[in-house]
């Protein structure tokens, strides 16, 4: 003989494994120090800045 399975239970214990993992892309993805994001964000702007100064560069040239 089976046992009885109570579907309830089954559907709740998927439901709280799902919302754990979710939690914890998240947790991987937003949950940075304050410092991290910091010199992340300065990283992305230095990049940004170069970038726009080489293509001021470029267009120096390109029109004499």
């Amino acid at each position: 003989m089976t046992d009885i399975v109570n579907l309830n239970r089954f559907r709740k214990k998927k439901q709280r494994a799902d919302k754990e993992k979710r939690s914890e892309e998240n947790r991987a993805k937003f949950g940075r120090a304050k410092g991290e994001r910091a010199r992340t964000k300065a990283e992305r702007d230095r990049a940004e800045r170069l970038l726009d100064g080489h293509a001021a560069e470029e267009d120096e040239d390109g029109a004499s």
